[in-house]
């Protein structure tokens, strides 16, 4: 086993997700790089050193600069704002560092482009985080999918839906203001990751983007609440993708059905340890949509836990991608999801609001 000194820059919310996993993901996986939690930064270096006192790293940063540039830091996490992502990406690569970066990928599809060049200019392992995608039971439907087990699929619906600004009399926060930070850079980015590792590309969609409360606490909103596109994905299916902030009631609603022309697949990640299987196979009077538990026959599972049913959660999915960190610098091979899957998300995000601008169809460019 060989150590790997690990940067995080930044300590909230996902930071806190990445530290837990790079201190659990060797033991859980036997993974033969071991994560050394090394440096953190944050926006000060009050909240750095708390960050290092609280998830157990070595040596808080003054600044990211700081953690890039430490000789015992081997690879950057970066779980700091997306304004942010483009130059401290950019500053890891020319440092000869491989970096993991929270979705989206960057502030713009600008961005998106610029990181995409850095990363594949220095050859170095880049991953973004889109963890949704690898709980076992969708990793399970992308199998399910790949053998034709629903036959030809002719339609996908899919949605990212909370409610955490659906109080109309909820105050504004950072989250109100900017493009990124809004629903449609904020969460649409995982269902549109989602659709994409399911369905393959979107050809062309027509998209709406809409602010449903304008204020808050009097101080104007400048981004979107929710947005939708209807897509027709390049292998022929349609689709219907749906994102809100403010859907009231819902807490984590990525979710998707799937109809095929032998059966159909849904998923809620609100139940996130099952997937509903449909087959048109036998007497009709006995079809109906089979609930699958996930268990240690399905992917990645059996690590976590030997019991069937008993369920994995949100920070082992970070776990999950911590393994395929550490897989891509040890083999120096690509591991999916590359910044280039990134660059594909952000490139349908700009494709719809071109769309809700104009109110026309869209093609989307390839990435």
């Amino acid at each position: 086993m060989t150590e790997i000194g690990i940067g995080l820059i930044g300590g909230g919310y996902m930071g806190k997700a990445h530290a837990v996993a790079m201190a659990a993901v060797g033991a859980v996986f036997d993974t033969p790089l071991r994560p050394r939690l090394e440096m953190v930064a944050a926006s000060s270096p009050a909240s750095s050193e708390r960050y290092r006192a609280a998830y157990g790293f070595a040596r808080a940063g003054r600044d990211w600069q700081e953690v890039v540039a430490d000789p015992r830091v081997e690879a950057v996490v970066i779980a700091a704002p997306q304004a942010t992502h483009r130059a401290i990406a950019e500053a890891a690569f020319a440092a000869g560092k491989p970096v993991f970066c929270e979705k989206p990928l960057g502030a713009s599809l600008a961005d998106a482009e610029a990181m995409v060049a850095a990363a594949e200019a220095s050859g170095l392992p880049n991953m973004i985080g889109f963890n949704y995608v690898r709980t076992p039971a969708t990793q399970f439907v992308r199998q399910l999918l790949a053998e034709g087990a629903i036959g030809q699929v002719t339609w996908f619906r899919g949605e990212h839906t909370e409610d955490f600004l659906g109080d109309p009399e909820a105050p504004a926060n950072w989250r109100c203001f900017g493009r990124a930070a809004g629903c449609m850079g904020d969460l649409s980015p995982h269902m549109v990751n989602c659709a994409l590792a399911l369905m393959g590309p979107i050809a062309e969609l027509s998209a709406r983007v809409e602010t449903i409360h304008p204020t808050r606490g009097g101080v104007a909103v400048d981004n979107d609440d929710h947005g939708q596109m209807m897509v027709r994905f390049a292998g022929g299916a349609m689709g219907h993708l749906y994102f809100s902030r403010a859907a009231t009631g819902r807490k984590m609603g990525y979710a998707y059905e799937i109809h095929g022309t032998k059966g159909a697949i849904r998923f809620d990640q609100e139940d996130q340890n099952a997937v509903h299987l449909y087959r048109a196979e036998g007497p009709e009077a006995t079809r109906g949509f089979t609930r699958i538990l996930t268990g240690p026959a399905h992917p990645d599972y059996l690590p976590f836990c030997q019991g069937p049913g008993h369920g994995t959660g949100y920070q082992d999915q970070i776990i999950i991608e911590a393994r395929d960190f550490l897989q891509a610098i040890q083999s120096g091979e690509p591991v999916w999801p590359t910044f280039r899957e990134g660059l594909a998300v952000a490139r349908v995000i700009d494709t719809a609001f071109a769309s809700a601008e104009d109110g026309r169809w869209h093609p989307v460019p390839a990435a």
